[in-house]
């Protein structure tokens, strides 16, 4: 097994190996970050309308749980304000950006620092939950709130899709701490 271990860190060119851990003591956390770096995930913009408010925040954590019947679960950092929103509301918008819709993720992953209001960024309208959906997105998922959860730092918010619609558009997609775009033959 440790020559297992030894052959996969090198195959890897990982510059610091990982090391073997038991449930108690988990792995670094600077090593799981940069791993995770590596690995390349959709860019989406999960949004929110009701009694809590109209919020929205940039996320890459966020997967399909079953298509009988048709869920999805995004995680969100629990001090953010879109977090509270969303368990007040009870509903959100997973929009899976476009390509081209870089600009989407800045704002609402609040890197452009002159900008009033992140909704002006970008084109939107509602389907059912009165979410708002970017219009131009590669799929957009309107959804009600089934279950919430805490995972560390996260809240997991599992739901389910009430309406979805797709573009002809290639996903916006992040790895390596950058933004990159799919190119298809």
């Amino acid at each position: 097994m440790a020559h297992l271990h030894a052959v996969l860190s090198a195959a890897m060119r990982s510059p610091r190996p990982a090391q073997p851990q038991d449930d108690l003591n988990p792995v670094d956390r600077q090593l799981f970050v940069e791993a995770m770096s590596r690995a390349a995930n959709g860019v989406n913009v999960v949004t929110t309308q009701g009694v809590g408010g109209c919020d929205g925040v940039t996320v890459s954590s966020a997967c399909s749980v079953t298509a009988d019947p048709p869920s999805l679960l995004v995680c969100i950092h629990h001090s953010s304000r879109s977090a509270s929103a969303i368990e007040s509301n009870g509903v959100f918008c997973l929009n899976v950006l476009a390509a081209d819709q870089q600009r989407v993720s800045e704002a609402f992953a609040a890197r452009i620092d002159d900008l009033d209001d992140r909704f002006s960024v970008g084109h939107w309208s509602t389907l059912v939950t009165a979410s708002p959906v970017l219009r131009g997105a590669a799929a957009a998922f309107d959804c009600r709130v089934d279950h919430m959860l805490t995972e560390g730092t996260h809240r997991i918010f599992i739901a389910r899709v009430v309406a979805a619609v797709s573009g002809d558009t290639l996903p916006l997609v992040y790895a390596r701490r950058r933004y990159a775009r799919i190119e298809w033959d």
